[in-house]
């Protein structure tokens, strides 16, 4: 059972990785790479709409949003270019250790936008 549960890590793993690849083909259109930077970046990102901490809710977010995204993120991109990208992932193309540079970029993100929605709520409040 945890064998197939880490396999299934691997493939999304794999998948979010392959959606990466698909952004810079010139064949996707821009409402898909629109999705593939939302997807990717919440995949990657350090902060949850749902914190981790909070008993299975904290979870669920992991096992169900990010799938979910990458499924409608496969509907979204040609199917000759996901097969492209996935081959270049079973190739062992080098991945870039930008996912750390990634994952500080997208929680300064939600931490300014955290800053200007408490700078909001305190202006309404005065």
């Amino acid at each position: 059972m945890i064998a197939a549960w880490k396999q299934r890590a691997r493939t999304c793993r794999d998948e979010v990785y392959a959606l990466a690849l698909a952004y810079h083909d010139p064949r996707v259109s821009w409402k898909a790479r629109l999705w593939l930077v939302l997807v990717v970046g919440y995949a990657l990102s350090p902060v949850d709409l749902i914190p981790d901490p909070i008993p299975v809710l904290g979870a669920l977010d992991d096992l169900v949003l990010i799938p979910l995204g990458v499924l409608l993120a496969q509907r979204l991109i040609p199917q000759a270019v996901l097969a492209d990208c996935r081959a270049q992932v079973h190739a062992g193309t080098p991945r870039p250790a930008i996912a750390w540079v990634v994952g500080i970029l997208v929680a300064g993100l939600w931490a300014v936008l955290l800053g200007a929605l408490v700078y909001r709520l305190v202006e309404l409040i005065r």
